[in-house]
């Protein structure tokens, strides 16, 4: 069982409510979030690294995220 916060009737509420969604509403809900989830990353390697350039701190979001591979062909060697 996961722990939460959330009363099981808020909860219960919440999932009701996005089955209700029509795909579009989803979608967008799905879009927001991943935005919010990428802003807080790149904000927390900007803090830990705030000399870096954006060049660097792109390429430690994608190794970070997707593997050094990827980054190293993404964005080409070190």
């Amino acid at each position: 069982m996961a722990v939460t916060d959330t009363h099981p009737d808020v909860a219960a509420r919440q999932v009701e409510l996005l089955r209700a969604a029509n795909p579009a509403r989803r979608f967008a809900l799905a879009r927001s979030l991943t935005r919010t989830v990428i802003m807080l990353s790149r904000r927390a390697l900007r803090r830990r690294r705030p000399h870096a350039t954006e060049k660097e701190l792109d390429r430690e979001f994608v190794e970070l995220h997707y593997g050094e591979e990827v980054a190293r062909r993404l964005l080409g060697n070190k």
